[in-house]
């Protein structure tokens, strides 16, 4: 049970960490301008895509994907997610 609950909460570190990231990323987008070379830094990333898988079954249809964008400002929310977890947990 315990390596259950360990995976469970490394998948809401990295979740957590990557929302939080991606917002401070975004703000700092929109704070500093266009060709500043720190906004460019904090802003660019890779993005990691999945899909669209789209499955017709004869009654109804969906599409399914999935897309992670990653750049310095989320990996830096996963470490401040991680640390903060690690203090209260």
């Amino acid at each position: 049970m315990p390596a259950k609950r360990r995976m469970g909460i490394v998948a809401l570190v990295f979740f957590l960490g990557v929302v939080l990231g991606s917002v401070v990323g975004e703000v700092i987008g929109l704070i500093l301008p266009e060709d500043n070379m720190i906004r460019k830094l904090f802003v660019s990333g890779k993005e990691f895509v999945v899909g669209p898988i789209t499955v017709d079954l004869i009654v109804f249809g969906f599409t399914i994907g999935f897309s992670l964008k990653v750049n310095l400002v989320s990996v830096l929310g996963i470490v401040l997610v991680a640390f903060l977890l690690r203090l209260y947990v």
